[in-house]
């Protein structure tokens, strides 16, 4: 009987240790980011800037005297991203709740002054320059603004998402606004893509499909009217369906993409080694980088960085299916299907699928603001992966 009064206190304390552990090990499982996610993320990112490197030296050299020029810059906004996605990461899902409509206004109100002090680039007022030092775009900022904005409305709403109410108007008033204040730079891509991501939040948040039959035909039509009568994208439909007949105009950048894209054949003509770059085919470096991609890759090599792009937005998709919280979820969703939309965008646009626009290919296009925003929007899913016990 000694014996048993004995042992049962040290078994006590043996199960009480084994709790501890367990408790232990769930706790630095859930504080752990997802690793796929983190290492396709950086693999992309390195290739985007070897591909920098090879599509910007000879316009670097003939503009600036320095055929790295561009290549270092991207360099170390690409550094400096990866300090922010870290940052990013750190932050807790409530600090992302609490300045949701913080970085929405702020979206707003960069895109009220940017056609007033913008700088003017081929007709468009689409960038805001801090100091001189470098220019972005608050279309950037307004994507991240309606993902995290949308997000939180759509948690607060629940099952009301199903009513015109709450699940259609204050999404649409929100979408019509950024809408119409990126008419004004004019910004048709960005506003493509601010109209499809709304609608994939708005479904994923619980909003009724037949509300979207309305939506559909608003939004329809007020693309026929942008078509019809605006000037600006009137004539980008025209060169689309026939780039030829302005062939030393508005074709011409579209018509080089195309020789660049057939050049490289199956195989490609070799890293560094294409012929289009040099001054023939404008924005090599940045929205028709994966031009340049297809020249010295070939068909295989711009399918295997396609299939990275693709594995990076399965895993995304992966996360939000499996993130603890509906906020956390559309968030994932939203930053992932904004990635996909961007990625496949951006091709369509250099084969001629679609008409041009200025969109660019995420982690691989040249321009320091938009690739932190992109690493942010990184490192925001992977904060949100933490939460995640098993991964």
């Amino acid at each position: 009987m000694a014996q048993q009064q004995y042992d049962f206190p040290e078994r006590e304390q043996e199960h009480d240790n084994l709790l501890r552990d367990r408790t232990a090990e769930t706790v630095t499982r859930r504080g752990r980011m997802d690793l796929p996610f983190l290492l396709l993320t950086l693999l992309i990112l390195v290739v985007g800037l070897i591909m920098v490197l090879s599509a910007s030296f000879a316009r670097a050299y003939y503009e600036e005297g320095n055929a790295a020029y561009v290549f270092t810059r991207q360099l170390l906004f690409s550094v400096s991203g990866v300090g922010w996605m870290i940052i990013a990461s750190r932050m807790t899902p409530k600090f992302y709740k609490r300045t949701a409509f913080w970085v929405l206004l702020i979206a707003f109100v960069l895109l009220l002054i940017v056609p007033v002090i913008g700088n003017k680039v081929n007709g468009a007022r689409r960038w805001l320059s801090v100091g001189g030092a470098f220019t972005f775009q608050p279309s950037e900022v307004a994507k991240l603004g309606l993902v995290m904005s949308f997000s939180v409305m759509a948690t607060q709403f629940g099952e009301k998402m199903k009513t015109f109410k709450y699940g259609v108007l204050p999404f649409f008033v929100i979408i019509a606004l950024m809408v119409g204040l990126l008419a004004l730079e004019p910004h048709l891509s960005a506003s493509v893509i601010i109209v499809l991501l709304g609608v994939i939040l708005m479904f994923a948040g619980g909003t009724r499909i037949y509300w979207f039959l309305l939506v559909g035909a608003v939004a329809g039509g007020g693309g026929w009217l942008l078509v019809t009568k605006f000037a600006y994208a009137s004539s980008r439909i025209a060169v689309w369906r026939d780039p030829f007949s302005a062939k030393l105009g508005g074709g011409w950048q579209i018509i080089q993409s195309l020789y660049a894209i057939g050049s490289g054949g199956l195989l490609g003509l070799g890293l560094g080694q294409s012929r289009q770059k040099y001054l023939y085919l404008p924005e090599e470096h940045n929205d028709f980088i994966f031009s340049i991609i297809c020249e010295e890759l070939g068909f295989i090599g711009a399918v295997l960085i396609l299939v990275l792009f693709l594995l990076l937005i399965i895993r995304g998709y992966w996360l939000a299916m499996h993130a603890k919280t509906k906020f956390a979820s559309l968030v994932i969703t939203g930053i992932t299907s904004l990635l996909a939309l961007q990625v496949f965008l951006n091709v369509a646009v250099v084969t001629n699928l679609i008409p041009a626009t200025g969109i660019s290919l995420p982690f691989f296009s040249y321009g320091g603001t938009a690739l932190w925003i992109q690493l942010i929007e990184m490192g925001i899913v992977l904060a949100f992966s933490r939460e995640i016990e098993d991964k």
